[in-house]
């Protein structure tokens, strides 16, 4: 009888704690994805950033590549109009044809270097275009996190005391529990999306995965001789007249 006692302890502090639990569960899905939305738009403003200053990096390179571009023109030019001058002081045709080669070569590097210079500003456009459509969404991301910022602070201004309230009274439900039990409770509980690691039968079924449950295995339920799990999901099972009790106890409709 002392065992049955022990054991029916456990198992109303356990599913006390399910009770507890399942009502800060709700109490944090008030806040729903904002938090979550919240971190993602905190990254996507720093891949912005980051976007941005690469792209403003990679608009300067070409600036210099065409500033790089315009210097190779003037030594061209320049080489011209030496080569202009020396071709009036040649002394033979096989230097004018000579110098004549130069020249020619010297307006291909220009040629190559004025065309260099077309696709280097085409593809300044291209990226500075990029660069305002990018800082404009940075705009829009920091007004969305601003707004998002507000909405959490104010869900959770609203219900930080009513958590703080609810995991003080976790705490001394969990100081009821033994370790072991503690430790399956929270491995179950963290096994499935809706967080019930302790539920009670209902119709002859499981209240977590409803299955159904041999009369037999209800019945050891029912003794708090030992505590019983579903045979299919794993869930710490109570039978219904204890989970009433433990519902009117606390309150809990």
């Amino acid at each position: 009888m002392e065992k049955a006692t022990i054991i029916e302890k456990q198992l109303k502090a356990i599913y006390a704690l399910q009770l507890i639990d399942s009502r800060l569960d709700k109490l944090r899905n008030i806040r729903g994805e904002l938090p979550m939305e919240v971190h993602d738009l905190e990254d996507e403003i720093i891949g912005l950033e980051t976007r941005i200053e690469n792209i403003g990096m990679a608009i300067q390179e070409i600036k210099d590549n065409i500033e790089i571009q315009k210097t190779k023109i003037s030594e061209a030019n320049a080489l011209m109009l030496k080569y202009e001058s020396q071709q009036m002081h040649v002394k033979n045709n096989r230097e004018f044809l000579a110098i004549t080669k130069e020249m020619e070569l010297q307006k291909l590097e220009v040629m190559a270097a004025e065309k260099k210079i077309k696709e280097l500003k085409n593809e300044i456009a291209a990226k500075e275009s990029l660069h305002e459509i990018s800082r404009n969404d940075l705009v829009e991301k920091r007004k969305d996190l601003i707004e998002k910022e507000r909405e959490l602070t104010d869900i959770i201004g609203e219900t930080e005391k009513e958590e703080a309230d609810i995991l003080k009274e976790r705490e001394v439900a969990e100081k009821n529990i033994e370790d072991r039990l503690i430790k399956a409770y929270s491995k179950i509980r963290h096994t499935y999306m809706n967080n019930l690691a302790v539920v009670p039968i209902e119709r002859d079924a499981c209240g977590g995965c409803f299955s159904q449950v041999p009369p037999q295995r209800q019945l050891d339920v029912r003794l708090h001789l030992k505590i019983i799990a579903c045979e299919n999901c794993g869930r710490i099972l109570v039978d219904p007249g204890l989970a009433d009790e433990i519902r009117d106890e606390m309150n809990v409709s």
